[in-house]
């Protein structure tokens, strides 16, 4: 290996259909129960990630966001190690090249900790470029596993499902696709964020004080998902989209209910957030079939799967319900709108008070992690971009 040698990765969000909530190993993050995801598209949200190993560092070393951080999060370590372990195995660097310390340098284009899935795309960046860079031949949804349970979703594209898995060593808690990211193309997204700042009760927390205390949580592990995560599988290989709406919603709607099951109760939705799931539903009513699904993850904002002929009137419907001071209020893709007024002055909620959604991100399913030639280090491993 060149010492000179950087890695660069990019790596998506993803976005559950059905969701991912508690564990039953804490420690190798093996999920209670299945789940399936959308990967969205790299181009509009992304993690980004430069690694780089030198004889000359003295310690592991890691920047977020412009921003150097302790390098001692468990979970950064296991990673770390695991893909070291292989690398040994493997033989698949000079020996010595182990013994060096790394640097790690990592952005997100969207707001970290907010409930949009920053640690997914962030921990599957991370294990993606640290492969590349040991050059090990492993299945990287295993490793990314270890580091954020929802990121062994984010290295693959398209339609993605995580099996729980039987194993105590959680050797079968992995990912597998569904379908890559040209089977529908007609899949849009629109993420309506309410509030871009840190979550007040971590997914961790939440999830550990959900295991312990919710009776729905034990139900729904045991009934509603296996059947659902068939069903949705099922809906999305043959593009029946009111199907694939009318899941997303329910398993969205119960998620939060155990939430509200676990004690004590960790709340992630708001006003706005219930306001919107208010909207969906009359959308649909008034369309007399299900246009629009949303879902919420552990957070406020809401994340809308439609069809790309719908994007244009729901949209103007967002435009008009949520009045925004901002000038870049739609981001993302390019969109356009149909303004159709009598169903707008017919609708039967009136608008909101202005800003209480700060902006829309348009997106479209999309490719797993990918290698890129822009680094966040420079030659020397120092990063870019210091705050």
């Amino acid at each position: 290996m060149e010492k000179s040698e950087i890695v660069t990765v990019i790596a998506p969000v993803n976005i559950a259909v059905i969701k991912y909530w508690g564990k039953r190993d804490e420690k190798l993050i093996l999920p209670i129960n299945d789940s399936v995801s959308v990967t969205l598209d790299t181009s509009i949200m992304c993690a980004k990630t430069s690694v780089c190993t030198r004889p000359e560092f003295t310690e592991n070393e890691i920047w977020l966001n412009g921003v150097k951080t302790t390098f001692s999060n468990q979970r950064l370590i296991n990673c770390l190690e695991k893909i070291k372990s292989i690398a040994v195995s493997q033989k698949s660097v000079d020996a010595a090249v182990l013994t060096w310390k790394v640097r790690v340098c990592s952005e997100n284009n969207f707001p970290t900790a907010a409930g949009l899935a920053s640690s997914a795309a962030g921990y599957a960046c991370l294990v993606t470029a640290l492969a590349k860079l040991y050059k090990i031949k492993t299945d990287l949804s295993v490793l990314a596993r270890i580091g954020s349970g929802s990121a062994c979703r984010s290295v693959l594209g398209g339609f993605v499902r995580w099996h729980a898995g039987v194993k105590a060593d959680g050797s079968d808690s992995l990912a597998t696709q569904i379908a890559d990211y040209t089977h529908w193309p007609e899949m849009k997204a629109l993420i309506l964020v309410a509030s871009d700042n840190k979550k007040h009760t971590s997914s961790s927390i939440g999830m550990m004080n959900s295991v312990n205390t919710s009776d729905l949580l034990k139900y729904r592990a045991k009934y509603s998902v296996p059947k659902r995560t068939e069903e949705i599988s099922g809906a999305i290989i043959n593009r029946d989209f009111a199907k694939f709406a009318e899941l997303t919603m329910k398993d969205s709607n119960q998620f939060h209910a155990v939430c509200l099951d676990t004690y004590p109760p960790c709340v992630y939705m708001t006003d706005v957030s219930h306001k919107v799931v208010e909207i969906i539903h009359a959308y649909n009513d008034m369309c007399k079939e299900l246009k629009v699904a949303y879902t919420f993850d552990a957070g406020p904002n809401a994340c809308l799967y439609l069809l790309d002929k719908e994007v244009p009137k729901v949209l103007a419907l967002i435009k008009h319900l949520f009045p925004s001071s901002n000038s870049e209020f739609v981001v993302g893709l390019q969109n356009d709108e149909i303004v159709d007024t009598a169903f707008l002055n017919s609708f039967p909620i009136q608008p909101q008070p202005k800003d209480v959604i700060k902006y829309v991100i348009h997106t479209q399913v999309g490719k797993g992690p990918e290698e890129v030639f822009s680094h966040l280090l420079n030659q020397n491993g120092s990063p870019l971009n210091i705050k």
